[in-house]
């Protein structure tokens, strides 16, 4: 818990909490010279998320897979590496969740809902762990064969969904067993029908997760080592091929989560997709959003959670598109990115804390 608390009153959080102001007060600028009123906007978008529980829970469902991509994203940047592939794992946990929820007939709720979780976390593992062996065997960078992965992940899963998965006359798979569902019922049923499941507890116990592994134990001390310096790490007897592979192995299989808890606890099928979905691309914000930390992660996919389902509050009730919120969202993983422009705006508050210290 100390820990914890000393993360959110760390430089970087205070950096993160500037660019977040920062997006928001460029949005509202955006608004104003649009001739909508920001003030109005904002309160709508807050009204839509915790003005009932069916939007809070929409929410926290928006949240889930922005939290395990984040992670997915952070994890491979902790060991040095940049997964763009996100995008293609979270295909193939769909893709892999699909064909146990499908395929699988006869088993109890408590071994086909797991085992198609499971599957799907593999699919997206052994994908992105494949991107990995590339780099560890040929030297080829992670970002050129992930981003072709992708593509490959599109046309693959989309073969496979409308070979063996389909549902005839339509563009997308029959529906997954009820067995296989990962939904919370009553959670539901008390949020007012929202879709709420189990992948949203999971998030955070990868976020957990992910905190214990890195910095706790002798495998993830490897991990992050060969992300400071590969040579260094190579030279101290740790096997740096193994530890890419490896990285990018549990960075496929979180992303994998997020599409087989997308399939399994929200839509409950597969489509056929003419693009590659967002989540993966959203992670990349997410990630850089929390400052690749877990628990930066967690919060930064709240926000962002929060920013995307409120964005149709926002259309509905004040007239503003929801396109703003995409404005905003890009003005926020700018100042992210443009960290020396925030510092900058925050010299003066450094300066005043110091003479204080002093």
């Amino acid at each position: 818990m100390n820990k914890f608390l000393k993360w959110f009153a760390s430089d970087s959080f205070i950096v993160s909490l500037a660019a977040i102001f920062m997006g928001l007060l460029l949005g509202a600028v955006v608004m104003f010279i649009g001739g909508y009123n920001p003030i109005t906007a904002y309160m709508a978008l807050l009204q839509s998320v915790f003005g009932s529980l069916d939007g809070f829970g929409e929410a926290l469902r928006e949240m889930a897979p922005l939290v395990l991509t984040g992670l997915a994203v952070a994890f491979a940047f902790r060991a040095g590496m940049f997964n763009i592939g996100a995008a293609g794992q979270v295909l193939m946990g769909m893709t892999g969740a699909s064909l146990i929820g499908i395929k699988v007939t006869g088993l109890p709720a408590i071994i086909h809902a797991p085992l198609a979780v499971i599957v799907g976390a593999l699919f997206g593992g052994l994908w992105a762990a494949l991107a990995g062996y590339i780099k560890a065997k040929r030297g080829v960078n992670e970002v050129i064969t992930t981003i072709m992965l992708n593509w490959i992940a599109l046309f693959l899963c989309n073969y496979i969904v409308r070979t063996f998965l389909l549902m005839p006359g339509s563009q997308r798979s029959l529906d997954v067993e009820s067995s296989s569902w990962v939904s919370i019922g009553w959670l539901s049923e008390m949020m007012g029908n929202a879709r709420v499941h189990w992948g949203i507890l999971i998030a955070i116990l990868a976020s957990i997760f992910f905190y214990y592994f890195l910095w706790k134990t002798k495998q993830g001390f490897e991990i992050r080592a060969v992300g400071s310096n590969p040579e260094a790490a190579r030279y101290a007897g740790i096997n740096v091929n193994k530890n890419i592979v490896k990285a990018m192995f549990i960075s496929g299989v979180l992303a994998g989560l997020a599409g087989a808890f997308e399939t399994l606890g929200v839509f409950h099928y597969q489509s056929i997709y003419s693009s590659l979905p967002q989540y993966g691309f959203n992670g990349i914000a997410v990630a850089l959003l929390g400052m690749t930390h877990p628990f930066g992660v967690l919060a930064g996919a709240g926000l962002f959670g929060m920013l995307t389902y409120g964005a149709s509050g926002m259309s509905f009730e004040a007239g503003v598109p929801s396109e703003i919120i995409q404005i905003v969202i890009g003005s926020i993983i700018f100042f992210i990115a443009a960290q020396g422009i925030v510092r900058f705006i925050l010299k003066p508050v450094y300066k005043r804390k110091k003479e204080k210290v002093l």
